[in-house]
């Protein structure tokens, strides 16, 4: 070492100075080593950060079409004509969520028809009140659109306190007649949806229903396989009176039924379309001939309970029903006891007289 040193002190100037850059850059190079081994040794223990997982999106879930299931706006129940010259006329009645068909005097049948949040421009054509077609509104806290009435219904509707819109009195403001059409100045009466939001407003009857839908529906096809009692149903016929017979075909391919009256196609007079029902529900009870009435009206026996059918998607379920008072919702179950859920999309209850015949096959 001290020799080291002796020749560093004999040195030139010039040398030393050579010589101190040459150990400057040596202490430089290791400096940097050790700071680039520090340097990887943290990145090595550095906690690796997780890549961020894009989640996929869910399908969104499938909703009821049919009609708005979280709409508080009630519905509006039309009395529909369906006597021989009036039916090729019957119009808007594909818009309806719910059709009952029931016995009126004559063998006849009439419609009531169940519209809610929807603007058809044509329905009908109207026709007059029958007392039992109130128990249906009542069920569906309704707004009830008629032209005319029984004296019955007269007495009820105003006993009732029903939200009624008549045609005898609001002719010209929120019903009209096609003067185009040949036939009876009473089978051309009409109204469409606009004159009845119209109407229910002026006369300030109650905007928010009081009731739920009267029956659950189901956005996706229901399994009926595990139902007890399930036959085929292709074809079903149900008769009313040696004047009318309502019956239905099943399509397959658009899982509809297609609907007849007298074996005739039903059709739309506006569309020309043949109407068709994606559920079906269908009992018997009595009716009679009301006394001293010239015309024969008629009773109905619909308070009480007793069995039918859900018809969809070409098999038949028998259930039950109970209806315990006019106001009350008749409550539709299966065989297990479990209120029927139906498919989503509309529906004709057809309340057939007793003893008729019903085939399904």
């Amino acid at each position: 070492m001290k020799r080291l040193i002796r020749k560093i002190k004999n040195m030139s100037k010039k040398s030393k100075i050579i010589l101190a850059i040459v150990l400057l850059l040596l202490l430089g190079l290791g400096i940097f080593g050790i700071y680039k081994l520090v340097s990887k040794d943290k990145l090595e223990t550095k906690p690796k950060t997780k890549e961020k997982v894009v989640e996929p999106e869910k399908p969104a879930e499938p909703q009821v079409q049919i009609v708005d299931v979280n709409s508080k706006s009630r519905p509006f129940a039309v009395m529909i004509n369906n006597i021989n010259a009036a039916r090729p006329l019957q119009s808007g009645l594909q818009d309806a969520y719910i059709v009952y068909e029931i016995i009126v005097e004559g063998g006849i049948t009439r419609y009531m028809a169940l519209f809610k949040d929807v603007d058809t421009e044509r329905i009908g054509s109207v026709r007059s009140s029958r007392h039992y077609f109130l128990d249906y509104a009542l069920e569906n806290d309704a707004y009830y659109a008629h032209w005319g009435w029984s004296t019955q219904a007269q007495l009820d509707i105003n006993s009732l306190k029903i939200n009624n819109i008549n045609g005898l009195v609001y002719e010209g403001k929120y019903f009209f007649r096609d003067k185009t059409l040949r036939v009876s100045s009473e089978h051309r009466g009409f109204t469409k949806m606009s004159m009845l939001k119209e109407a229910a407003q002026n006369l300030k009857y109650r905007a928010e229903t009081n009731k739920d839908l009267l029956l659950k529906y189901s956005a996706t096809e229901i399994d009926t396989s595990n139902l007890e009692g399930v036959i085929p149903a292709n074809n079903v016929t149900i008769k009313y009176s040696n004047t009318i017979t309502t019956s239905y075909t099943y399509d397959a391919e658009n899982k509809v039924y297609k609907r007849f009256v007298n074996n005739q196609e039903h059709k739309d007079y506006v569309t020309g379309n043949q109407y068709t029902a994606k559920n079906i529900i269908t009992y018997q009870v009595g009716n009679s001939t009301r006394s001293n009435d010239i015309k024969g009206r008629q009773n109905l026996n619909n308070i009480g309970s007793g069995n039918g059918y859900y018809i969809t998607n070409g098999v038949a379920i028998p259930i039950t029903w109970e209806k315990t008072s006019r106001e009350s919702q008749t409550v539709y179950k299966f065989l297990n006891g479990e209120k029927i859920t139906v498919n989503d999309g509309n529906t004709y209850i057809q309340i057939q007289p007793l003893n008729q015949p019903l085939t399904i096959n």
